[in-house]
């Protein structure tokens, strides 16, 4: 039986805004994970997809709180 042929996805997220990735980060992100799925399981990469989503610190969250109030709060010297 022939194996179907399957194309890679990889979405990574990073935060945005004054911390995005400069376009020449991006494009090493998408060079880099590319690579890793060719050497790790043989994927052609032609056929792989890297998508970077940059999301707004009050758009994620952690342990019930933004990132953007995490790291007002760590700024300020109390904990998180």
């Amino acid at each position: 039986m022939e194996k179907e042929a399957t194309m890679p996805y990889v979405n990574i997220k990073v935060t945005g805004g004054n911390e995005a990735p400069t376009a020449e980060q991006k494009a090493e992100l998408i060079k880099r994970a590319t690579q890793m799925l060719v050497d790790v399981l043989g994927k052609n990469p032609s056929t792989t997809v890297v998508v970077i989503d940059e999301v707004d610190t009050d758009n994620w969250g952690i342990g019930g709180e933004s990132v953007s109030v995490r790291r007002a709060k760590a700024a300020a010297g109390t904990k998180p």
